[in-house]
């Protein structure tokens, strides 16, 4: 398929290829989007990366990639796009965030800890100019271990402005993890990465999202996960279940629970006959259970759906189709 005539003239040189991915330059105007649209507890984004070698089964941002040309949805993982653009033009853009009062969150899209930030560095370009603008406020999100390569800037950066990371992790359970997100670090690599970015002195949060039938919503397995958290210095965690948001984030994933948990098909087709959420009555009975096993372990938690509430920008915004 053809790329969007927005995308055409933006792609640059193959700059390499590696652990079975391609990776090309991709021009941007600005690292740094503005929203516009429906309501997200932050107003701005910045995604180093378009596509993400993680692979995690259920992403939302995979059918983004046919805007590039890329109609088959492993192409979201083996094709890479790195950003480049000018940097005159962050740093006026990130006193205007500023100046603005709203979060700028990194990562919304794809992982900018993923193993290419260890190539390409982009996302540390990114944080070094956000250095220069005290009084930010940030949010981090990433799987990767590799966050901790930029600690020492983050700790600076976390002196001067408003950040938090936000260290999603769904489950403890190593095996079932390498199947629904193959190419991310360990769980206890990423409860490592908590503990070590609270000791620099870097605020941290759980994102448990998604939360996934019959996979990830045991009492036991999220009960253990919460306590480690925890443990491990996190403040807070942010949980939500399962999202289908698009046909293709839908067939891909049932695709693979077909595959892989096949006894789990059935209650997925009921729960997900089609793209979105899954019933009210089973978001509710998620949102409580995280809730209670939360307070037995002493953790502040909230839903994604209460920190919209709490943090959204007064305008209703939405994600710019030109990250």
């Amino acid at each position: 398929m053809r790329p969007s005539p927005a995308f055409e003239k933006r792609f640059g040189e193959i700059v390499d290829r590696r652990r079975g991915a391609e990776f090309q330059v991709l021009r941007s105007e600005n690292l740094l989007n503005r929203l516009s649209g429906s309501a997200m507890p932050f107003g701005w984004t910045v995604n180093p990366f378009r596509g993400c070698e993680v692979g995690c089964r259920y992403c939302y941002a995979r059918p983004t990639h046919e805007y590039l040309g890329h109609g088959d949805p492993g192409e979201f993982e083996e094709h890479i796009y790195v950003k480049q653009a000018e940097g005159r033009k962050l740093l006026p853009s990130l006193i205007r965030a500023r100046a603005s009062g709203q979060e700028i969150a990194i990562g919304t899209a794809t992982d900018p800890y993923q193993p290419a930030e260890g190539r390409f560095a982009v996302t540390r370009g990114v944080l070094e100019t956000m250095e220069r603008v005290p009084g930010l406020r940030i949010g981090l999100t990433t799987k990767c271990t590799g966050v901790l390569r930029d600690r020492e800037l983050l700790a600076r950066l976390a002196r001067v402005s408003d950040l938090w990371v936000n260290l999603s992790l769904i489950s403890l359970d190593t095996a079932l993890l390498r199947q629904v997100e193959p190419r991310a670090p360990r769980p206890d690599l990423r409860l490592e990465a908590l503990r070590v970015l609270g000791a620099a002195g870097v605020r941290t949060r759980l994102f448990l999202m998604p939360v996934l039938p019959m996979l990830t919503d045991g009492e036991s397995g999220l009960r253990e996960l919460l306590s480690a958290a925890r443990a491990a210095g996190a403040r807070e965690a942010i949980s939500q279940a399962l999202f289908l948001r698009t046909e293709m984030t839908w067939r891909v994933f049932l695709d693979f629970v077909g595959r892989e948990f096949p006894w789990a098909l059935p209650r997925y087709r009921a729960l997900y006959p089609r793209p979105g959420n899954g019933p009210a009555g089973y978001r509710q009975e998620i949102e409580r259970r995280v809730t209670r096993l939360a307070a037995e372990v002493g953790f502040p938690a909230r839903t994604r759906e209460e920190r919209v509430r709490a943090e959204a920008p007064a305008r209703p915004r939405q994600l710019a189709l030109d990250w």
